[in-house]
């Protein structure tokens, strides 16, 4: 068997997550440069999986398939498609930042003891989360993918709660309660989720015999497997339900904001930026994949509730006063983009919803790493207690602009191709839903742009008033996002020629095809 390279590139992290724990108390500085350079070499073995995929080649590639639990049909089965080497490709150039941005955000505050490794323990969630987001783009047996599915919320229920942001305007103890009562939401919600799935899988698996997604895809073409509509039906909808607790989309988005709030700003990436992924990335894979019929019957309903999620999403960050509630109200406007143009079930919909994905990870981890640089600062995330940080902070200020005008989807940057091909998909297949959505671009602007003159323009704070501009490690971490969200923007193609091929598999599997569009003949 050829090197298990989608393997390694998982086990790397989750290697570098022991390591970093077991590093001694006192040396918190090394286990934050070794769980650095775990991240980075992940980072190097999934460019190496993005140059060996071949675009034009098998749906899936670079495939390992070993017996796990025999007895129940399970096996260790992975393989890699266009839209999962995109999202793992976000997942590990992510990470780095990630880690850099948290650089001093679990060192204790107190130095007396040095028993508790927080620090340690931190990065080696971070690298956890990794590991197990990256297994579950590139599994291709259901049952090891729920798995996935479901343990990734461990290390995320302790990010939130026991590492929970220090810019708290009331007492430690009132604080700590918030942070316990988010990630406790954040896990309920989730795992309610779950529990709705694994009846699913189990269902799923007495119908079909099997787990593996290519001998499902086999029994169903050469005829042998046929599911009763009823079945299919409700099948669909366990997997949905969990997807769209995970993703969020409304009325099951009411954890993010919480979660977002009381995470620090490089979990509450974490958060949005790529766990949340998995959500939609596994309505393509699963809901589509699996049940291609039922998909289409529940086609009117979820593109309704994706248009709450655009609308109310971005009406409620018009009216937040706390930054990052403003940005995780944002998320949820936005990933109801993601799922409108997902189920759209047009060509172009689904290559702009796979491309909102990465587009959207990149520019909320810009804004929100710069944010959150701006909330160590001045402690507090209320938006009344800035102004004028423009003229204090300048680079600071250029790159929360950026960030911003990125999540608005300004030409240019690269939110703007995906959230283009999700509206013209959407509006070539239902014209309505895609009028409706553009409201969403009218009231990002309005929620952005308010935010920044806001916190930036006016005459000066007091209390920003000595506030310090980016430092260097700051730079290094907000210079190369935007650097990547320029570069996607006037140049996306080395992303849709990866991921259009996967858009057609996922198009043949529900059997859709583009709309003709209506010319009349000449007289």
């Amino acid at each position: 068997m050829s090197f298990p390279l989608l393997t390694a590139t998982a086990a790397l992290p989750a290697i570098g997550a022991i390591a970093t724990a077991a590093v001694p108390a006192a040396r918190r500085t090394a286990a934050k440069w070794l769980a650095l350079l775990f991240s980075l070499g992940t980072l190097v073995l999934a460019a190496v999986v993005f140059l060996r995929f071949e675009p034009g080649g098998d749906r899936y590639q670079l495939t390992e398939s070993r017996a796990w639990i025999a007895d129940f049909g399970v096996r260790y089965e992975l393989g890699v498609d266009g839209i999962g080497v995109a999202l793992l490709g976000l997942t590990a150039l992510l990470i780095p930042f990630v880690i850099v941005a948290a650089w001093h955000d679990a060192d204790p505050l107190e130095t007396k003891s040095t028993r508790w490794r927080p620090t340690q323990g931190f990065f080696a969630l971070i690298l956890m989360v990794e590991a197990m987001v990256i297994l579950s783009f590139v599994a291709t047996d259901v049952f090891l993918f729920y798995i996935l599915f479901e343990a990734m919320l461990i290390p995320m229920y302790f990010l939130i709660g026991g590492f929970g942001d220090r810019a708290h305007a009331g007492t430690d103890e009132s604080a700590a309660t918030q942070r316990s009562y988010a990630a406790v939401k954040f896990l309920l919600y989730n795992l309610a989720g779950g529990l709705i799935m694994l009846a699913a899988v189990i269902g799923l698996y007495v119908v079909a015999g099997s787990f593996s997604l290519s001998e499902i895809a086999e029994a169903r073409a050469n005829g042998s497997l046929e599911m009763a509509t009823s079945t299919e039906r409700w099948l669909f909808l366990g997997f949905f339900f969990a997807f769209a607790v995970k993703a969020p989309l409304w009325p099951l988005h009411t954890w993010l904001p919480n979660a977002m709030g009381e995470a620090t700003a490089p979990v509450a990436v974490l958060i949005t930026a790529i766990v949340d992924k998995v959500g939609t990335f596994a309505m393509l894979r699963f809901c589509l994949g699996l049940f291609p019929e039922a998909s289409k019957w529940a086609t009117p309903v979820v593109i309704t509730l994706a248009l709450i999620s655009i609308v109310y999403g971005a009406l409620l960050a018009v009216g937040q006063r706390d930054i990052k509630r403003l940005i995780a109200y944002a998320s949820i406007s936005h990933f109801g983009f993601i799922i409108l143009g997902i189920f759209a079930m047009t060509s172009q919909g689904q290559s702009g919803a796979t491309l909102y994905m990465v587009n959207h990870g990149i520019s909320t981890a810009a804004l929100l790493l710069v944010a959150g640089f701006l909330i160590t600062r001045r402690g507090s995330r209320l938006i009344a207690d800035y102004g004028g940080v423009q003229k204090v902070a300048p680079v600071l200020a250029g790159t929360f602009l950026i960030g911003g005008l990125a999540t608005l989807s300004l030409p240019g940057l690269a939110p703007f191709v995906s959230e283009f091909l999700v509206l013209v998909g959407t509006f070539s297949a239902y014209p309505v839903a895609g009028i409706i959505a553009t409201s969403g671009i009218v009231l990002a602007a309005l929620y952005v742009l308010v935010l920044y003159q806001r916190t930036m323009t006016g005459p000066v704070q007091e209390s920003v008033r000595s506030m310090p501009d980016l430092r260097a490690r700051e730079l290094v971490v907000a210079v190369p996002l935007i650097a990547v969200l320029i570069f996607l923007g006037v140049f996306p193609k080395p992303l849709t020629d990866v991921v259009n091929p996967a858009v057609e598999h996922t198009m043949s599997d529900v059997q859709k095809k583009d709309p003709q569009p209506e010319v009349e003949a000449a007289k």
